[in-house]
């Protein structure tokens, strides 16, 4: 195992330095950072190429990225160039802008997974009784409707629920707009009153979309299973089904659902960027709207060196998971 891990590290590392120069060269080829500033009336040409030179705009892609290649590796990720901005740290920005999603996407998907993968069981065991009619036509409701969709109809429930609330005479619970600025303070009680409140809307708009996802990767897993060779020769032996269906159909039916996790943490975490917008989080999705909108390379290629590393790493840990789930699978 722990040969498999080195050698599939060693073969990401190429993978993510071909696909960070190519990311570079396309960040470099759409635009160029200061040709607001060009346009603005009373800049001269000077100032313009001054700019550039301080920034390293005045050198070859190639010497660019080779400049930040080296620095990247050396812990400096750059500043931004954003104009009419503050000349933010690139690595602090971003680490930052991965803790807020961090935080709102682990709770989401680890939800989504866990009822998922039960609901996904329990429909493929009771196959067309009326659970197994709800769950399918819950997950192709979540399936069709687009994320945004789903998003908006939850932040209006959250805001009609704390009308409810405050005409009742009870505090707003529901945060519609962020999480608060001076963090969450206050006795237990009102720690986990914020903390709820703060979390419930973002974190069901992404769970919803992800929880279709899952349950029907498993309900489809496990049919499959429940019908192999082995599974029918367990039954014929006397084994009870319950035995049968976790202990024998249950651990190989993860192996699907495995892969579309790790596939799936990687993307949310990347850029939750639709229900950051809705529900005023600025976390990686934020962040990578805005890189794109002021134009600024440096921040989109820390966004863009966070999201390769986390892709590639979450395929190691699925690659990790099939060994444990199947021991026909040997990655030594």
């Amino acid at each position: 195992m722990i040969r498999y891990i080195i050698r599939r590290l060693l073969i990401s590392l190429p993978i993510l330095l071909l696909g960070s120069f190519l990311s570079y060269v396309l960040v470099a080829s759409a635009g160029n950072p200061l040709a607001e500033m060009r346009a603005r009336p009373g800049v001269t040409e000077q100032q313009v190429q001054e700019l550039a030179a301080e920034l390293g705009l005045d050198k070859p892609v190639i010497a660019r990225y080779w400049d930040w290649l080296t620095s990247f590796v050396q812990g400096d990720w750059g500043t931004s160039v954003a104009l009419g901005q503050a000349r933010a740290e690139v690595f602090p920005s971003v680490t930052e802008a991965l803790w807020v999603t961090g935080r709102l996407v682990v709770g989401a998907e680890l939800l989504a997974l866990v009822l998922g993968v039960s609901v996904g069981v329990l429909a493929a065991v009771r196959q067309y009784s009326i659970f197994d009619y709800l769950a399918t036509s819950t997950a192709f409701l979540m399936f069709s409707m687009p994320i945004f969709c789903v998003a908006v109809i939850i932040k209006s429930y959250g805001i009609e629920f704390n009308n409810v609330l405050q005409s009742m005479g009870v505090d707003r619970w529901l945060t519609t707009a962020g999480p608060p600025t001076e963090g969450f303070t206050g006795s237990i009680g009102d720690v986990i009153f914020k903390y709820t409140g703060t979390f419930l809307l973002p974190t069901l708009s992404l769970m919803l979309i992800s929880f279709a996802a899952y349950s029907r990767f498993e309900r489809a897993s496990m049919l499959e299973i429940m019908h192999s060779d082995f599974v029918r020769t367990a039954r014929a032996k006397g084994i009870s089904n319950g035995r049968v269906v976790f202990r024998h159909a249950f651990r190989n039916a993860l192996i699907p659902v495995a892969t579309l996790f790790s596939l799936n943490f990687g993307a949310v975490l990347s850029g939750a960027i639709i229900t950051e917008r809705v529900f005023g989080w600025f976390g990686m999705g934020s962040l990578l709207v805005d890189s794109v909108r002021t134009f600024d390379p440096n921040m989109l290629m820390g966004w863009l060196a966070v999201t390769a590393t986390l892709v590639v790493l979450f395929n190691l840990v699925a690659d990790i998971v099939y060994g444990f789930l199947d021991p026909r699978i040997r990655l030594g």
